[in-house]
Formats: structure tokens, sequence, C-alpha cells
């Protein structure tokens, strides 16, 4: 079982505190949470719905719908492989695949470093360059296996700065 990452308040309250009273801030708020901390605490979700005068379920349920937040901690390097039917044409499905072996990690699954974070999205927009997918906000297309584990190489260059829990 991985160890929660541990959240710094200090910074969540100064966050909170410059969008104090603005109810129209509340997904800039977030993004900026979601930015600093790679996710948004649940227990921070009560101290935004207070600041911002709304109920903490809105707070939540723009949480739950929007797939750009997370309540559970993600990974310095999120990886989304595109499902979308050009990619799943060219070969997306085996990529996926591989990276699940490659990570021994499934769709939606955290490493226990908080190193990596495997996802999946319905359509990454880059059809183009099927199949495809997203290391945080690069984009890498036209994939095969070899070409992912040079892409993958990068990042594992860094592994004794991987930031902990």
């Amino acid at each position: 079982m991985k160890e929660r990452k541990k959240v710094d308040w200090e910074k969540i309250e100064g966050i909170i505190k410059k969008h104090k009273n603005q109810k129209w801030a509340l997904i800039p708020l977030l993004q900026e949470i979601q930015e600093t901390f790679g996710y948004v605490p649940p227990e921070s979700v009560e101290p935004i719905a207070e600041a911002l005068n709304v109920f903490p379920s809105q707070v939540q349920g723009v949480i739950t719908f929007y797939a750009g937040f997370s309540l559970e901690p993600k990974g310095k390097y999120v990886i989304r492989v595109c499902r979308g039917t050009a990619c799943h044409v060219k070969g997306g499905k085996s990529i996926l695949r591989f990276l699940k072996k490659e990570l021994g990690l499934e769709e939606g699954e955290t490493s226990s470093d908080y190193r990596f974070t495997l996802e999946t999205a319905a359509c990454l927009g880059a059809c183009f360059l099927a199949p495809a997918m997203m290391v945080n906000k690069t984009y890498y297309g036209k994939l095969s296996p070899p070409k992912v584990t040079s892409i993958m190489s990068q990042y594992n260059k860094d592994k004794g700065e991987t930031q902990g829990p």
C-alpha cells in the first residue's frame, strides 16, 4: 500500500484566499490546486466550498465531472493513451497493452513511488499522429513498442529526482 502524499495546507489556504467569495472562480481555483499538488485533496473540498459560499456537493460535483481533476494523487508523469477510432485502427490497443506491461500498471493506477500514472482518453485530438499518447502535456505519435521504449527512457532518466509522497 502506498503512503498518501502529505498536503501543504499553507499553500492550499493561500490559493483559496486568492479566490474567496468569488463563486465564478471555482474552476480556476481547482485548476490551481490540481496544478500545484497533482490532485485536489478531498479534505480541501469543505474549505473551498466555505470560501466561495457554495455547497461542498457543488465543489465535489465539478471535481468528479471534469476529467482534468482528480481526488487521488497522480504520478509525476501522467501517461494518457488515446482510445479514439484512428488510434484504435492504427494499433493503439497494443500500445496500451505494452505500456501496462512496461509500467506494471492498469488503467487509472499510479505507481507506488508516484512516478507514473497510466490513463486512457476517448480522444487526444491528434488523429494525424495515430496511434498517440501524451506524457503530461507533451504529445507523442506514430507509436510503436520500440518508440514507446525510447520515449519512456527519457522519463526514467531522472529516477533519483522523483517527488516522494
